[in-house]
């Protein structure tokens, strides 16, 4: 493997850097003070996005996007990810990967104006009673002539306020296998304002301030057959076939904030003065910056070990879970070290350290959480040997 980056990386690298310090940095302190993040500065960020380049840099060329391997793609998002995660996911948004699993009609009703900046996607899976495990959802849909009939409630539903739809998963059906009955999973589109279908404001969140939840309700909400996702109780195949590489963006962004949390850890040792010397000086500090340097290392390596082998078809479900485990379990340490050396400064809204160290929480239980990471992983090295 080539460790070194391509002169089109390191202009993607330096591009996005560029335009998360410039444009979104400024914003990040009325963000994470108010938890709002207006419309207008979304459009107005948005449109600079798109300027530069940066918008929907996931998709491919032929629609718009910019065509990235997965290993330039994570690079963009690790950029992306210095920032408070409202405004890089909302002004420079990416729609989902998934959208790409949708026939032509699809394509041209829901990921095009999403590409286009005209709206947002949102995912529904999550339900109060079914996180981790999936196939314990009770909401469910049921056929009725043409249509599907939805009922049952989704919540943790990120940014479903702004999206123009909702890419839902419901138990559709049962079947029985050698271990027993199992839940069968549909996916539908399901369009804001269908008869039935209500976004109500979600939770509070300590993380990601100015990135909303919602809670979904479906009573009876009627969708036609045209607006299901791939295949009729085939949603969970569709599911792993495009949201894989979701584990891997989650990784890239912490790795982002991981760096930044080091590097004002690093100055600051560098620069405060204790007992007559830099506190750098100090092996109690000095250790902590050497841990966080090589932690950052390893789990940058084997989230670039990932993307490689995702491009070149032999990427495992092990892969994945590995690195958004190490870069989620690593950004949580660095953030934590970081404020632990500028002492009680760090935990100031001044700096972005409490921010980071905040939000590093969360990554730890979406996206799957780092106890199914670890059964993932274990589940592989058991089967290898029949286990």
């Amino acid at each position: 493997m080539d460790f070194g980056l391509s002169d089109e990386q390191r202009m993607i690298v330096e591009t996005t850097r560029a335009f998360v310090e410039t444009e979104l940095y400024p914003h990040e302190l009325a963000v994470e003070r108010s938890g709002v993040l207006p419309l207008e500065l979304i459009r107005e960020l948005q449109q600079k996005a798109m300027a530069a380049g940066l918008y929907a840099a996931n998709m491919p060329v032929d629609l718009g996007g910019a065509g990235l391997d997965t290993l330039s793609w994570l690079l963009y998002e690790k950029e992306l990810g210095r920032a408070n995660y409202a405004l890089h996911w909302t002004c420079v948004a990416r729609p989902s990967n998934i959208l790409l699993a949708g026939n032509a009609d699809q394509r041209e009703r829901y990921l095009m104006p999403c590409i286009r900046g005209e709206t947002w996607d949102c995912l529904a899976m999550t339900e109060p009673g079914a996180g981790s495990d999936l196939r314990g959802m009770k909401a469910s849909a049921r056929q009725d002539g043409g249509d599907w009939v939805l009922n049952g409630t989704k919540h943790f539903i990120s940014h479903a306020d702004l999206a123009g739809f909702a890419i839902v998963f419901m138990a559709s059906g049962e079947e029985e296998t050698p271990r027993g009955v199992k839940k069968l999973i549909t996916a539908f589109f399901v369009d804001k304002g269908t008869p039935g279908f209500t976004v109500r404001e979600g939770y509070r969140n300590v993380s990601h301030r100015g990135y909303t939840n919602a809670v979904l309700e479906f009573d009876d909400c009627r969708v036609p057959a045209a607006n299901v996702l791939g295949e009729v109780h085939k949603g969970f195949e569709v599911a792993n076939s495009w949201l894989g590489a979701t584990r891997l963006q989650v990784a890239s962004t912490c790795l982002g904030r991981a760096e930044r949390a080091l590097a004002l850890a690093v100055a600051y040792a560098a620069d405060r003065k204790q007992f007559g010397q830099a506190i750098g000086k100090f092996q109690g500090v000095s250790f902590k910056l050497a841990d966080m340097a090589m932690e950052l290392k390893a789990a940058e390596l084997l989230t670039r070990e990932a993307a490689w082998k995702y491009d070149q078809g032999s990427v495992t479900e092990a892969d994945m879970a590995m690195a958004k485990l190490k870069a989620t379990e690593v950004l949580a340490m660095v953030a934590d070290e970081a404020i632990q050396i500028h002492g009680g400064m760090g935990l100031m809204d001044e700096l972005p350290l409490e921010r980071i160290w905040r939000d590093s929480r969360v990554e730890r239980i979406w996206e799957g959480t780092s106890e199914i990471q670890r059964h993932i992983i274990s589940r592989e090295l058991l089967r290898a040997v029949g286990g």
